[in-house]
């Protein structure tokens, strides 16, 4: 059973490229699943020895356990892969996690900010030192061109062209993409390098990276995390607010503005435009709301 997940993993790394985050995600989800077979005192010794009773204990045990149902969605998406593969390698007759019914999930609206509530946010970082000229220039980026935060981290120097103002951004699964750059967030980018420590400076894999700490190393997405919640307890921002409401905030206010869905969609990297439907459901509310506060026959008022 170990060396198919091994194998699995593999499978994810090199032939699929898999990102290091559904890398790390699969691999803590097939150690569930091991886990669990090791409290029922029934570890199969290979993928062909699972069957689907023993899936369904598993996905009933995450429910009494009270997993949302995102994580277990996700969980059951991980085991028809891994199956699958089993499948596909002789390593098992049938995939036991194929007939396993995915609880319906909630639609979620993501949070977004206002305008003015963005623009008091990218205005908090300090300009007279290094960290919050970097500060200013993370969230203007993050706002401008709708990275997540994992895309942010990972840009180097070499990723944004000045000429056309444009970032050559790695999204999911190693997909590439052209994300524009707003004059803000270029004046605040250039501003940042200004001040970066030099790249003769830094060690050898380190000098290219777009945003460093205090030590001259590569950002980590933890660090803009906390980096955000300083910010937000100077402006009181809602406590909800994390590093994907800039980018929930881009979509929103670019649908607003009268963008189309497919250039929103283009420019977030989403691969589906299911995806990027949610948006305009966020884009509906606010004009519900502002119709049901302006018309005077709205609430039964007048």
């Amino acid at each position: 059973m170990q060396a198919a997940i091994e194998g699995f993993q593999r499978y994810l790394r090199i032939e699929r490229n898999a990102s290091p985050l559904t890398l790390k995600s699969y691999a803590e989800d097939l150690a569930a699943l091991v886990e669990f077979f090791r409290a029922t005192g029934a570890i199969p010794l290979a993928p062909a020895d699972v069957t689907i009773g023993q899936l369904r204990g598993y996905v009933a045990d995450l429910h009494q356990r009270g997993y949302a149902r995102s994580t277990i969605a996700r969980r059951l998406a991980c085991l028809r892969s891994f199956f699958e593969y089993c499948c596909r390698e002789h390593l098992a007759e049938t995939n036991p996690a194929r007939s396993l019914r995915t609880p319906r999930q909630g639609q979620r609206l993501p949070h977004f900010l206002t305008t003015d509530q963005v623009a008091s946010l990218l205005e908090a970082p300090a300009e007279d030192q290094p960290a919050g000229l970097r500060d200013r220039a993370i969230l203007e980026t993050l706002y401008s061109a709708g990275l997540r935060v994992s895309e942010l981290v990972a840009l180097d120097t070499t990723d944004w062209d000045r000429d056309s103002n444009v970032l050559r951004v790695l999204g999911k699964g190693r997909k590439e993409r052209i994300a524009p750059v707003g004059r803000f967030a270029a004046r605040a980018l250039l501003a940042w390098l200004d001040v970066r420590t030099p790249a003769d400076e830094l060690v050898e894999d380190q000098r290219h990276a777009m945003f460093l700490n205090r030590f001259g190393r590569r950002l980590t997405s933890r660090s803009v995390g906390r980096l955000l919640e300083k910010y937000i307890a100077v402006t009181g921002l809602d406590q909800l607010t994390s590093p994907h409401t800039l980018r929930h905030s881009f979509a929103s206010h670019m649908l607003d503005g009268g963008a189309d869905l497919r250039s929103v969609q283009e420019l977030l990297g989403h691969k589906s435009l299911t995806t990027t439907q949610i948006y305009t459901h966020v884009s509906t509310r606010r004009l519900r709301e502002t119709y049901e506060r302006s018309h005077p026959h709205a609430s039964g008022r007048g």
